[in-house]
């Protein structure tokens, strides 16, 4: 099958609805689009030079993987003295040595339908959704969840509890992107289709959400999301958490009186062509 043929063969099963549910030509279009998803053959988003994020969104494979739930039904997974009941459609993926992926011993699970690159490291426990995407090199740290459609770029470093959110809904949605050579730091979250820029550093406790503007304490601006585009941090920007104090709004005296303040990432510095690739966090800010 053709990935034009397999896109039409998508489209039509979810187009179908609730009609697909037990239909063999449905779920032989989503147990294709499924196996090219782990193949790296297909992806929820991709670089797109025509796109003005640089990325461009693939709704059909979107729909593909909602098609999947709709398809599933509920059975018991074979599990040593654990129970888990979930979507046959979605089963854990098993790996073998010649895939080149090391998942540690430890309660990680990547979902069918997710996207690991040769190098990649898994350290326990971790979890990938269906759909994402994980490129070579990257490193998916303890507690850290890669969710639905995220795509995580080549080298990416997601520290210990970093939470890189997903989407699926609506389907025309960015999902979350980390280009190459990013590093997020422990107990971050990048959330809403925020997409962080190569090379960029987000330190321990970095939230980024839509909603949430960034100060650039260097170029002197105010970044933000906007209704046509994501909030976007820029290429090796070091982000890290700070605060502004309440100035406005109904409360404000109080605020000032009770020195209250909101919290608010800010960028510090770039890292520039000298920074090796393998400076640590702690270097980067000092």
């Amino acid at each position: 099958m053709t990935l034009l043929q397999l896109e039409q063969a998508v489209e039509q099963a979810f187009a179908a609805g609730a009609a697909a549910i037990g239909d063999s030509f449905a779920m032989d279009a989503f147990l294709a689009l499924r196996s090219a998803l782990e193949k790296g053959e297909v992806r929820a988003a991709e670089p797109s030079s025509s796109s003005p994020t640089g990325w461009r969104v693939n709704a059909w494979v979107k729909r593909g993987i909602l098609l999947g739930f709709r398809l599933g039904s509920l059975r018991e997974a074979p599990s040593e003295g654990l129970s888990f009941v979930d979507k046959h459609t979605y089963p854990a993926r098993h790996f073998a040595a010649s895939d080149g992926i090391r998942i540690v011993p430890g309660g990680s699970s990547v979902r069918a339908g997710a996207y690991l690159a040769p190098g990649v490291v898994c350290m326990p426990p971790m979890y990938v959704n269906a759909g994402a995407w994980v490129d070579e090199g990257a490193m998916v740290d303890s507690h850290a969840l890669v969710g639905s459609c995220a795509q995580v770029g080549k080298r990416v470093h997601l520290s210990a509890a970093a939470q890189i959110g997903g989407v699926l809904e609506p389907v025309n949605a960015s999902p979350v992107i980390i280009e190459d050579d990013a590093l997020v730091g422990g107990n971050s979250g990048v959330y809403e289709g925020t997409i962080v820029r190569k090379g960029a550093v987000l330190a321990a406790g970095t939230i980024l959400t839509r909603g949430t503007p960034v100060f650039d304490l260097v170029r002197g601006e105010v970044l933000r999301a906007t209704a046509e585009l994501p909030l976007i941090i820029p290429q090796n920007a070091v982000v890290v958490p700070g605060s502004r104090a309440v100035a406005a709004g109904k409360g404000h005296a109080n605020a000032r009186e009770w020195g209250l303040s909101l919290y608010a990432p800010v960028i510090v510095k770039y890292r520039d062509d000298k920074t090796d690739l393998s400076t640590t966090l702690e270097d980067l800010l000092r």
